[in-house]
């Protein structure tokens, strides 16, 4: 990727706790901007309830324009009870479900790695996921969650519910590729995970899968169905290195992997367009019931900003030194309240943050 010296970032801090978290994270991509002598500039837009309230549509034209013309989007969190009770069209997950359209974001990325020192954070027995270093790849465009919804009355005065499930093979493709070459360089081992014993969707998914996989013959391509997946990353996660799967076993499966870690408050993530575009996001929700309390974990954003360093703005050596501050304050004992054994100890979002930049500040670079 050739790097440029100017870039420019969206910034959609969204609803909930987003807001809060989005702070702490800005704060390290200026501070990465002044330690590498490159420019990058914040525009910020609105997205979800809050631009509900606002703008009357949970996804402005106003936003997009902004996306659109950025190197990169960070996203903070969307959704709350306030908005519950809206019609499909006016809910805060339809701006997100939108700009993943808008912005052909295919292909969401959601690592899951154990660290050391968070072992014993984790529900389950430390012998089972020490080590695990996994990465479950959704495809976010297709699927259930587009397909044509209806509502109607039957005959016999019951209410009806359709969801339409359609996947063509160039989507499936698609986001296969990007698995295998990910694959390739990591452990050259890629699961496919589908419902093919039930869907046709799926039965068309694992025959493309078994086509591009001839494509690359030295990953070891296998298919799990997705209850079966379900168990064994609880039953015997390390067994996992790359999962690939349609849009909401992906979701789903993805949530499952977080929590391995000890807290989905831990997780980044990155939905990538064709090139090196991509949207930055923690994996967790907006959290409305500690919204504005001030105790919020920002590392998974933070930790998105790694990702997006990396992905979208080839900043290579910033990534690792961002990742290095997260891994080095957790060593140090210092924790949130969501992965603190002791929550009288537990540090605030701000108090995280400003140890994250400490540390960032003693990165020499090059």
């Amino acid at each position: 990727m050739e790097k440029k010296k100017q870039y420019t970032i969206a910034v959609l801090p969204g609803d909930g706790i987003g807001p809060e978290i989005v702070a702490e994270a800005v704060k390290v991509i200026e501070l990465v901007a002044r330690k590498t002598g490159v420019t990058i500039d914040v525009e910020y837009g609105r997205i979800g309830g809050i631009a509900i309230d606002t703008d009357g549509t949970p996804l402005p034209e106003q936003t997009l324009e902004i996306t659109k013309r950025a190197d990169a989007v960070l996203l903070g969190a969307v959704g709350g009870p306030k908005w519950d009770q809206n019609p499909g069209h006016l809910r805060p997950e339809a701006g997100l479900l939108g700009i993943r359209k808008a912005l052909g974001l295919f292909a969401n990325l959601r690592p899951a790695t154990m660290h050391e020192s968070l072992v014993d954070a984790s529900s389950l027995k430390p012998e089972a996921v020490a080590g695990v270093d996994l990465i479950v790849v959704r495809e976010l465009t297709g699927g259930i969650y587009f397909g044509e919804k209806k509502r109607y009355t039957a005959a016999d005065g019951g209410e009806v519910a359709e969801d339409l499930l359609i996947y063509h093979e160039a989507e499936i493709e698609r986001i296969l590729r990007v698995s295998f070459e990910l694959a390739r360089k990591r452990s050259k081992r890629l699961v496919s995970v589908d419902k093919a014993n039930v869907l046709e969707s799926s039965r068309l998914w694992r025959k493309v899968a078994e086509r591009v996989g001839a494509d690359y013959p030295d990953v070891e391509l296998s298919h799990m169905l997705v209850d079966s997946c379900a168990m064994q990353l609880v039953r015997a996660p390390k067994q996992f290195d790359v999962i690939v799967t349609e849009n909401m076993f992906g979701d789903i499966l993805s949530d499952q992997a977080a929590m391995l870690t000890g807290s989905i408050g831990m997780l980044a993530s990155a939905s990538l367009a064709e090139g090196s575009f991509g949207l930055y996001e923690p994996v967790h929700g907006s959290a409305p019931d500690i919204a504005g309390k001030g105790i919020a974990n920002p590392l998974a954003t933070i930790l998105s900003v790694g990702m997006m360093l990396r992905l979208s703005l080839g900043l290579d050596e910033a990534a690792d030194a961002v990742e290095k501050a997260v891994w080095s304050v957790l060593d140090a004992g210092h924790r949130t309240g969501d992965i603190a054994a002791d929550k009288s100890q537990a540090l605030g979002t701000v108090e995280m943050g400003k140890l994250v930049l400490a540390e960032l500040e003693k990165w020499e670079t090059a």
